[in-house]
Parts: structure tokens; sequence; C-alpha cells
């Protein structure tokens, strides 16, 4: 074993701290507590989130923060450990958000001897930020401003003369501080939820761009390390033989979805659609022309670049669509060609925009169009029927450069809709906080739905998928896809919440380390601890809590933990005909929040429930609320 110093394996034991208002860019020592109480990841983002945002401050406020929050696995020749957090307070919830994205930045960030970045302030004029030989330095990025995503990146390497560079900036989405731009990544990597890309934009940071360093991740075991690698990285290969989304990506498993009345379908008014198919992971794969993309030591076939054969797009070139791009600009708003999904998709990253977000704003808009609470005076135009790609497209772009009607809908489905008013507001699925779900039909999905309105992100915090139970110690459950039980669905989340965010505190991606013990044995060998189930559960739950009461700080209440009407609505048709959540939501809610140790009558997490997590000294802060 090596001895570690003040800090474990792992961590570099330094942040960027990024003040743009002065434009000066300085190092601090990483606090000391971080790797032992927050890990990394979200943890760290959401200690620094707390503490230096305070009740008051605006999403859009100087004085709001954006965090890049590495873990101890980046740097490492770990498979997928290229990945990085982002945190900060969000445009559409005006709450805590944090959002990982994969590709190459979280490696480069670490291997320049960065455990993070912290961005303060709003420039004067537009700058973007390069780190290189474990310096940072600060440019004037006027001639990018317009670029989108795809051009900024390439801008950039030609500039820097470094082909290897790894950029993570914003679209004219973001400068143009639409609510739910997005932070991209390598062209395709998208830290999306809740508007990360419009605090970027407030403070006039148009990229980050960083080239691959020298500093070696700090290991406390190396040998063991080397050996954990090598299985990890042979059983993924195995996997990607055997099939599933290792080999036919994230829309593997979309074939089922019908079946399960989960495939979000025209805006939630249907759960029929006959062409699921040609969005299946597998038929898209086997249609068109794919070739590998991997993320950073990613040995998986997760990420592709495409080529459209088939179709009116044919010959269009871009990177594969995840699932929920693919749900957005296909069965969301009634769209039937897979390769006009592969560009809406691409458009909408190059633009900077959130899928999800995108997807249910075009599918309220084309209902609404359908039903003549829109029309084309109100849509510049545009025919707005189900499925009409090319006005979906010229949409997207007025909503990234905020022109005529695109102003509005740049403010988000939920507030779009409420200034339409009337009938419009009832066909709008989002959450009442303010962000829209993923791109599924969460109704019989009670845990999904459960967890995205609960979560303190904006996004799912709990992921039901991934759950696991026999992993984390209690016994298995009826798949919770198919469970509409009032009492077990909400015990199941409850019981199930804070592994996902303490994944989510490591740098890795989440799809490739579904085994709790081999991460954990994989983290021990990296920073030399001990740290077992209950402790990696601890974590998760301590972070989670931390987001829980900067959100009560920031205006969070109770009744806002809930879908919208057409987000809780009755499914019509389909294989869950009838079912009928919202009855029990109130139940439900009650019997999370007791779970989670939280007053069953305010959401806020009980004086004790903090102390047990090494928070006492935040009781003050909620009591204050």
């Amino acid at each position: 074993m090596l001895t570690m110093g003040v800090y474990p394996g792992g961590y570099a034991g330094k942040l960027l701290h990024l003040d743009l208002t002065i434009g000066q860019v300085s190092e601090e020592a990483l606090e000391r507590e971080i790797p032992r109480k927050y890990v990394g990841g979200v943890g760290l983002g959401a200690k620094l989130l707390h503490d230096q945002v305070v009740p008051g401050v605006e999403w859009d406020d100087l004085e709001n923060r954006i965090i890049w929050a590495l873990g101890p696995f980046n740097g490492t020749r770990l498979p997928g450990s290229g990945t990085f957090c982002v945190v900060s307070k969000g445009p559409m919830t005006n709450l805590a958000a944090s959002s990982q994205a994969n590709g190459f930045f979280g490696a480069y960030v670490k291997m320049n001897g960065f455990d993070g970045i912290v961005v303060d302030g709003s420039a004067r004029g537009w700058r973007y930020l390069h780190i290189h030989d474990g310096l940072a330095e600060l440019r004037d990025a006027t001639h990018l401003l317009g670029k989108d995503t795809w051009e900024t990146e390439e801008a950039l390497r030609e500039e820097l003369e470094d082909k290897r560079l790894s950029v993570c900036c914003i679209g004219p989405a973001g400068e143009n501080l639409v609510r739910f731009a997005a932070v991209v990544a390598n062209k395709s990597h998208v830290a999306g939820h809740n508007g990360l890309g419009a605090v970027m934009g407030v403070k006039k940071l148009k990229a980050i761009a960083v080239s691959r360093g020298t500093f070696a991740t700090p290991v406390a075991d190396a040998q063991r390390l080397n050996s954990l690698t090598g299985e990890h990285t042979r059983m993924l290969r195995q996997q990607t033989m055997e099939g599933g989304m290792y080999r036919w990506g994230t829309a593997a498993n979309l074939p089922k979805m019908p079946g399960e009345g989960t495939l979000p379908v025209r805006n939630y008014t249907t759960n029929i659609f006959p062409e699921y198919m040609r969005f299946s992971g597998e038929y898209i794969r086997t249609h068109f022309e794919v070739k590998p993309n991997p993320c950073w030591a990613c040995p998986t076939h997760h990420c592709e670049t495409i080529r459209v054969t088939k179709g009116p797009y044919a010959g269009y070139e871009g990177e594969e669509p995840e699932y929920e791009q693919l749900a957005a600009f296909g069965p969301v708003i009634g769209q039937t060609d897979p390769g006009a999904a592969v560009m809406l998709a691409n458009l909408g990253d190059r633009l900077g925009l959130e899928a999800n977000e995108c997807g249910w704003l075009i599918g309220w808009v084309m209902e609404c169009y359908e039903r003549g609470l829109l029309t084309k005076d109100d849509t510049d135009g545009l025919d707005m029927s189900w499925g009409n790609v090319e006005a979906t497209a010229a949409l997207l772009r007025k909503v990234a450069r905020r022109e005529g009607v695109g102003s509005l809908l740049a403010e988000g489905v939920k507030r779009a809709a409420e200034e339409v008013g009337g009938e419009a507001v009832k066909c709008a699925i989002y959450t009442e906080k303010g962000a829209s779900p993923r791109g599924h039909d969460h109704r019989p999905r009670w845990d999904e739905m459960m967890d995205t309105c609960f979560s303190n992100t904006g996004t799912v915090e709990v992921g039901g998928a991934y759950l696991q139970p026999e992993q984390l110690g209690y016994p298995s459950i009826p798949s919770l896809r198919t469970m509409h039980d009032p009492w077990r669905t909400p015990l199941a989340i409850a019981l199930g919440n804070g592994r996902r965010q303490f994944e989510d505190c490591l740098g890795v991606c989440r799809f490739l380390y579904r085994d709790l013990q081999r991460t954990l044995d994989i983290l021990n060998a990296i920073t030399g601890r001990d740290l077992g189930r209950d402790g990696a559960m601890e974590v998760g739950r301590r972070v989670i809590n931390h987001l829980r009461v900067f959100n009560f700080g920031h205006g969070l209440t109770k009744d806002v933990e809930a879908p919208s009407a057409r987000y809780g609505s009755v499914p019509v048709d389909g294989p869950n005909k009838g079912l009928a959540v919202m009855p029990n939501w109130d139940f439900m809610r009650g019997v999370y929040y007791q779970n989670m140790g939280w007053d069953p009558d305010t959401g806020k997490p009980l004086p004790e429930t903090l102390r047990g997590l090494g928070l006492g000294h935040l009781v003050a802060d909620l009591e204050s609320t």
C-alpha cells in the first residue's frame, strides 16, 4: 500500500476556481472532509453549492455557481472514467441541478491535476477557458459566438492545434439563455437536465477546452486496481458480444416498452405506436451504417457514429442518438422515420438543447395545434401537425435563438403552457417544480414518476430500473415496471435511494458498473478505504439530504412535488388503460417521506436524520426556512 498523505488515493487535492467578473483563475485546496464524507462528483458539487450559493440567489444571479465535479475514478484506465458531473442552481426549477455526462472531459481535467472547476461571476465579454499542462487561462471567445457545439469544438481544436482536445461548451441555446439549454462535451455527451447550459450563458462562458495532461491519479493499491480493471474490461467485452445495451445501445430495450405501456406516444394522448421497432437499437444498428465512437477507456458499443442509409434523410451523418433522443423525436411527436430522428437529435445537440424537454415541448405544441389551441399565427406560420420533421427542425432553431414564438417556447413547456393558458395547460407534461421527465410514459411506472417529482436535482434520483434491491440487502420485490402498490412502491424507492447518488460521486459511467460490490472493490483499491455497502448508501443519503436542505432554503415546498395534470393522467388505451396514479399520490408521498426520514407533513429532513448522516450543522439552516 502507498501512503497518500493528506488525501486518499483518487484525488489531486486541488480545485480550479474561475471568477469571471474579475477575470481571475486560481487554485484552491480541496476540503479535507470531501473524500471521506462526499467522495466527489455530485457529493462535491452539493457541498460547494450549499456553502457558496445562499438563499435569495437566483439561478441567473452572478453569485450563482456552476461546478464541474470529478470523482476518484477519473484519470484512471477504468472503463468509462471520463465522466463528469455539473452542479448548479438550475433555471427550470430554480433549485439544485445536477447532471452527468461521459466522454473524455472528466479524465482530461483530472489528468491536469484538478478535482473540479468552480465558476462564479460573469465576464464582461464572452470567454472560454483553456486547461493544459496543469495550467488554466481565460481567452476571448467573441469569434465563437453563434457557433453550434460541434463548430465550437472544431474551431477550438484548430485554434489550439490539439486534435485530441476535449471541449465542453454551449451552443446558441445557452448563449440566448434558453431555460433548458444543455452543456455538451465531445459533440454528443450532454449534461442537459435543468438548464445548466443557460447558467454558462449567464456567465458568458462559451466553453472549457482541456488538453490531455500528464498528472497521474494517485492510487493506493495499483496492483489490485490493475487486476480489477482487467477483469472488469473483459466482463464488459463479453457482455458486448452477448448483446443488450452493450451491443445495441440505450435503445436495446425499446421493443419491450409498448407491451409495458411505457413508450411515450403523441404527448401521452395514446399508447399505440405500430412503428416502434424502427426505433430499436438493433434495427438502427442493422439498417444504418454505424461505427464505434467509445468514451474514455470503454470497450462497449454504447456510443457510435451513424450514417443514415434509408428514407428522406439518407446520407446524413452524425452521432447515434440515445434512447431518450429517439423517443423525443420519434413517438413523442408522432414521427415514424428513424432517419429523421437521427437528424433532429443531432440538431438538438448542435444547438445545445436538452432532448427530453424538446420532445415534450414539440409534442405539446403539436397537440395544441391539432386541437386549435395554437394556430399558424401562433407558430410563425409553421405547420405543426404531428410528425412534421422540417417544421420541428425550424422550431428548434427558433427556440435556440429565441426568434418569434421561439422566445416563448424557450421558457420550457410548463411556463409556455401557463402563458398560453386555458386547455393548453392541461396538455403539458412536466413536474410542478418546472422540469420535464425523462423519455418514458411514467403513468404505469409509479416508481419513476415519484422519483422524478421528488428528486432534488430536476431529474431522476433513485433510478428504478437499476434498483437491484438484493444488492442493497433487502428482499427482492416484484418488478417495479408492473407494481402499482401505493405502499410498497414508495417504500421500495425510499429503501433504494442513495445508491444512484453514491455512484454519481465516483466519476464513472453507471451503465458499466451495475455490481455494487465490484464497484466498491475498485473504489477501495483506488482510495485505500474499506467502504462497504452501508457506508456507500450513507454517502448517497448524505448527498440527497444536503441537496434537500439547499432546496428548502431556496423555496421548495411540498405542493410542487407532484406531476402536471397530463403527466399524472389516466391512459386512454394500451395495456394500462384506466390505470390511475393520482388518487394514491398524497398517501404515497407520505410513505416516501416517512421512510426517507423526512417530516411527512412538510417533506423536510428531520433533525435526527441530518445528525445521523453527519449533517447536524444543517439543522439550523432548515429550521430557518
